[in-house]
């Protein structure tokens, strides 16, 4: 009776022990998600990049200038151009981004150019545009904003200096340079770099811009700078896809 008394004394106190060691020990705590990072797009940035543009225009002789006298010949042009430019956001809502922007274009997006009714050509250069403008996007996720943009812009096309285009030999007149002011549209996205080891604040912008611009009476010179009497009537129209890195200063 002694003996069993005494295992059940010992079995009590084994058990009592035991529960008191669990107790001690740390319990681990449970494994919480890290919460989302939120981001804001108010602010101010740069970018800079490069594009692919296209220009047509609608042309039509005067003669006597600035009398229209032809039917309209539409010519164009193609080529590559840089760009640099800035501009600041201000986000709205949860979903909505508002700002504005600017930029300067510089290339060389050239064509030919032959007057209506002229045995001579020339090659006629787009050389720089400076827009300035608007813009309202739809964030799709945190990072990454489809947009629509409008606003004003200028164009600016090089001297044409004419040769014969059966001989070749310099055509006595030429079309000097001439500013084009007009409005554009545009639509494009901007989308933050996460897949290469760059800083916080790197964006990928793409878009694809309209441009038209106003007709404008353009007079031929002689090469003294005495005027031919003759011109051409031309309207510019102007469309681009460019892509561009940009940096927010303030993006976290």
């Amino acid at each position: 009776m002694k003996k069993m008394v005494m295992g059940a004394l010992t079995g009590a106190v084994a058990l009592l022990a035991g529960s008191a060691f669990a107790a001690d020990m740390p319990v681990k705590a449970p494994l919480l998600k890290a919460p989302a990072p939120v981001y804001n797009w108010t602010g101010c940035y740069i970018n800079a990049g490069a594009g692919y543009g296209m220009w047509n225009q609608d042309n039509q002789l005067e003669d006597p200038f600035p009398t229209v006298a032809g039917s309209t010949v539409t010519t164009g042009g193609r080529g590559w151009f840089g760009t640099a430019g800035g501009g600041c956001d201000y986000q709205v809502s949860s979903s909505i981004v508002i700002g504005v922007l600017g930029d300067w274009d510089f290339g060389d997006i050239k064509g030919q150019f032959s007057p209506p009714d002229f045995q001579d050509v020339g090659t006629e250069s787009e050389k720089w545009a400076w827009s300035v403008g608007g813009r309202i996007g739809w964030l799709v996720t945190p990072t990454f904003l489809t947009y629509v943009s409008a606003g004003y812009t200028q164009a600016h096309f090089d001297q044409v200096n004419f040769v014969n285009m059966f001989t070749g030999a310099p055509s006595e007149f030429f079309m000097p340079s001439q500013n084009y002011s007009g409005f554009f549209i545009g639509s494009g996205f901007d989308y933050a770099i996460t897949a290469l080891p760059l800083p916080p604040g790197f964006f990928l912008r793409t878009e694809y811009r309209y441009s038209t611009y106003e007709a404008k009476d353009v007079q031929f010179l002689f090469l003294d700078g005495d005027p031919l009497g003759e011109g051409v009537n031309s309207k510019k129209f102007v469309q681009t896809v460019r892509t561009s890195l940009v940096w927010r200063f303030n993006w976290h």
